[in-house]
C-alpha cells in the first residue's frame, strides 16, 4: 500500500480537517497553511491529507472537497481560504483537473471556483487547534459548522466513512 498525499484548501481548516480525519483510507490529515506560487503565494488555510490511493481514491476525495465548502463561490474571504487543490506532482495535476471538469459536467450548476496549483510550502498549526473537531465537538463552531459537514458525508459517502470518527453524529442523523 503506497501512501499518497494531496492538499486542499477552501474553507476553515478546522473543517476540512474534521472531513478528511472521517474518510476511510486516510492516513493523516495536517492541518495549517499551504502556499504556492506567483499569485498564489500566500499562504491560506488547508490540509495536507495523506492517503492510500486503494482506499479511497482521488475522484471520491476531490468531490468531498467541493462539496464541503462554498466551492462555486468567489467570496470576499478567498484570500485566507483559497478554493484550491494543491498537487504533489504532474499526473495529479492533471488528474484533478480532469476530475474538477467531470463533476463539473455531472454535478454543479454553478461554476467551480476550485484552482488546481503546485503545492509550494506548508505551515502547520499550533499544536493547540490541530485536532480541533476531535477535541472539541461540542463547542458550539463545531456543532453549527462541522456536524452539517459530516452529515453530508454520512449521508452521500457512507461506505467511505469510518463510523468510529463520526459515531456521535449517527444517533443524531
Amino acid at each position: 500500500m503506497e501512501l499518497t498525499k494531496i492538499a486542499f484548501g477552501g474553507g476553515c481548516h478546522w473543517c476540512t480537517e474534521a472531513v478528511f480525519e472521517s474518510l476511510k483510507g486516510v492516513n493523516k490529515v495536517n492541518q495549517g497553511w499551504v502556499a504556492s506560487t506567483n499569485k498564489n503565494k500566500t499562504f491560506s488555510e488547508a490540509v495536507i491529507v495523506s492517503f492510500y490511493a486503494d482506499k479511497i481514491d482521488l475522484k471520491t476525495l476531490i468531490e468531498i472537497h467541493l462539496l464541503t465548502h462554498k466551492s462555486t463561490s468567489n467570496h470576499s474571504m478567498r484570500k485566507k481560504y483559497r478554493s484550491a487543490i494543491y498537487y504533489f506532482s504532474n499526473a495529479q495535476k492533471l488528474a484533478s483537473e480532469k476530475i474538477i471538469n467531470q463533476l463539473q459536467n455531472n454535478l454543479f450548476d454553478k461554476k467551480i471556483v476550485t484552482q488546481v496549483l503546485p503545492f509550494q510550502q506548508f505551515k502547520p498549526s499550533a499544536v493547540a487547534f490541530q485536532n480541533y473537531y476531535q477535541a472539541n465537538p461540542n463547542k458550539p463552531f463545531c456543532k453549527n459548522y462541522i456536524n452539517p459537514k459530516l452529515k453530508l458525508l454520512l449521508q452521500k459517502f457512507a461506505f467511505h466513512i469510518d463510523q468510529s470518527k463520526v459515531s456521535h453524529l449517527i444517533s443524531t442523523t
